[in-house]
């Protein structure tokens, strides 16, 4: 599995597979009290709210800047299960609205409203892509602007 910036992350998709699995298994707190399935639930819930109005991200995105990546059907999960969490800004791989009916209207005219523009049926990412959290991953160059050479 790529992980959020192009490498391997088997042992990261490992980790998050684990940790669901566990909650899934059992509600109780690890034997040490560390309540890992909780901790992914608070991470992926900041990550979502620092999204600032008119900027938009992907689920594999939120989960990638949350440290899980792999795990876009568990930010799916949160947004479904979360309260107050600005939920039209996060949608589906290339921009795409993945709600359907009236849901799907909705979070476009929210968006609309911030001021993100549509190419189509699609949020124009180049515009309007979330990447703050990124630049303070190493290794990534997503906003530190232009390269400049050494003397």
């Amino acid at each position: 599995m790529a992980d959020c910036f192009g490498g391997n992350s088997v042992a990261d998709s490992d980790r998050v597979d684990s940790a669901v699995k566990k909650k899934r298994l059992s509600k109780t707190e690890e034997p040490g009290g560390i309540d890992h399935a909780g901790e992914m639930r608070l991470r992926i819930e900041q990550t979502i709210r620092a999204i600032p109005r008119g900027k938009v991200s992907t689920y594999g995105g939120i989960a990638c800047l949350a440290g899980f990546p792999g795990a876009a059907r568990l930010v799916a999960r949160v947004l479904r299960r979360g309260f107050g969490l600005p939920w039209q800004r996060v949608l589906g791989a290339g921009g795409e609205i993945k709600l359907t009916g009236d849901s799907a209207i909705e979070q476009r005219l929210r968006l609309e409203s911030e001021g993100v523009r549509f190419r189509g049926r699609r949020v124009d990412m180049k515009l309007h892509e979330f990447k703050a959290l990124l630049s303070k991953r190493a290794g990534s160059r997503q906003n530190s602007g232009p390269l400049k050479k050494r003397p």
